[in-house]
């Protein structure tokens, strides 16, 4: 079994492409194939790419969307979860 092919079948069989042909990945959906049972995991590991990149003069606004989660709280009302 060649592992860069399976690899790459799995990343592709969850990227999105923008309106304009960009390629992006959702987090949450990385992390399910990355093996991250919690998010917060996840998250922190996020948040260290992030660091990596502001340290390294890479602009972070073109490698990491702010698009987040919505969720419908008890009352019915809605709010933004998360960074990515």
């Amino acid at each position: 079994m060649d592992i860069e092919k399976v690899n790459n079948t799995i990343f592709e069989s969850i990227k999105h492409i923008d309106e304009d042909g960009g390629e992006y990945w959702l987090a949450r959906e990385l992390m399910v194939i990355l093996n991250y049972t919690q998010w917060r995991r996840f998250n922190e590991t996020i948040n260290k790419a992030i660091t990596a990149c502001e340290n390294s003069d890479i602009d972070i606004n073109r490698q990491f969307a702010n698009v987040g989660k919505l969720s419908i709280n008890v009352n019915g009302g809605k709010r933004k979860n998360s960074r990515l």
